[in-house]
């Protein structure tokens, strides 16, 4: 699933600013990439949705939920809703205890964007043999592998694909966030992982129905940059 975070902040106005692809996404509306300077930002009927200027917070989500794996684990199978610029997947991959990466990415020109402009900020991520590319809606993807007699089973699964649970990118993904979807994650979830959401505010509400499902929940504040501190929500021991 791409991932739409706005992050409630605008693109910091640096060099000269060239268009590099237009195209109409997934969702219907127009698809942006541009490089500013150095940088690379993408955007989505002119509103700005990422760049490739910090990433601090994608990857302490990822970084936080392999720590809190058990100690010894490894091997670790990791699952990522949301390629976007590719910084979740890459922390994932430079954690010696990963051996696996799948990414669940809606927009194929996102992906394909990787193999040229935004490939460089992450290192070409797709490009590693551990790491796999799922071109698919991450609410219809999660619903089938959820649904297997025997599903795959990761230690960590961290969802990048909104801006939060009150701020999604079309209204399908609010499933994701309510008890059904969580108990498709869970389903997905290997005995002692973490399950982790990015979100651009904290959501008391969604924080309220995490702890009613898991035994531990973790509500953790990033500093960035520009604007309001992110909130990443990581979850622990299904009840």
């Amino acid at each position: 699933m791409w991932n739409m975070n706005q992050r409630t902040r605008d693109p910091a106005p640096e060099g000269e600013t060239v268009t590099l692809a237009r195209v109409t996404g997934e969702t219907g509306g127009d698809l942006v990439l541009r490089r500013v300077g150095a940088h690379y930002e993408i955007y989505s009927n002119g509103i700005f949705l990422m760049d490739t200027r910090d990433g601090t917070s994608e990857r302490e989500m990822v970084r936080a939920s392999l720590s809190g794996l058990p100690a010894g684990r490894s091997h670790a199978r990791v699952l990522i809703g949301g390629l976007g610029v590719g910084f979740s997947a890459r922390e994932a991959l430079d954690n010696p205890r990963v051996s696996r990466v799948d990414v669940v990415e809606l927009e194929p020109q996102v992906i394909a964007w990787h193999d040229d402009e935004l490939g460089e900020a992450a290192e070409y991520v797709h490009r590693d043999p551990r790491c796999r590319i799922h071109n698919a809606d991450i609410v219809a993807w999660l619903a089938e592998a959820s649904a297997a007699a025997k599903p795959s089973r990761y230690d960590v699964i961290c969802l990048d694909t909104d801006n939060g649970p009150d701020w999604t990118v079309v209204e399908n993904n609010n499933r994701l966030y309510e008890a059904a979807g969580l108990e498709q994650l869970v389903r997905l979830l290997a005995p002692g992982g973490v399950l982790s959401f990015w979100s651009a505010n904290a959501v008391d509400s969604f924080e309220e129905l995490l702890r009613t499902r898991f035994g531990s929940v973790e509500v953790a504040e990033v500093v960035v940059a520009r604007g309001v501190p992110d909130t990443v929500y990581l979850a622990s021991n299904p009840l």
